[in-house]
């Protein structure tokens, strides 16, 4: 389908998407979104990566909104905009062990990693 997405995208339609990278390899797909609550904003996307990809396992990645390319030509699959390399050693956890009380710091070093900073200064 060469359909674009026109904004906004639902996290049902983007859940049940592909990720890929931009050569066309198979990363995962997204897990969950997770939103500030004091923002209202998109403080990180849960990246289910596929068994396999740069053997991670069943690692969840944390990444930033600005990570993925959501204006492809395909309206199925969302690319990511990151290195392998970066993938690799990405924050993450286990899908039994999230994160829980205060993210401040976890979110503010995702953004880190990747070279993206954020909107707005966290509230500490």
């Amino acid at each position: 389908m060469n359909t674009q997405y026109n904004f906004p995208i639902s996290c049902s339609t983007a859940r049940s998407c592909d990720v890929r990278t931009i050569s066309d390899e198979s990363v995962g797909t997204i897990e969950d979104i997770m939103l500030d609550t004091e923002s209202g904003e998109v403080a990180y996307v849960v990246l289910s990566v596929d068994e396999g990809f740069l053997n991670l396992g069943s690692k969840l990645l944390a990444l930033p909104w600005q990570a993925f390319d959501f204006h492809g030509h395909q309206r199925d699959i969302i690319l990511i905009n990151v290195d392998k390399e970066k993938l690799e050693n990405a924050p993450g956890f286990d899908k039994d062990d999230w994160p829980l009380g205060p993210q401040h710091e976890f979110i503010n070093n995702i953004h880190m990693h990747y070279g993206l900073g954020r909107r707005r200064a966290m509230i500490e």
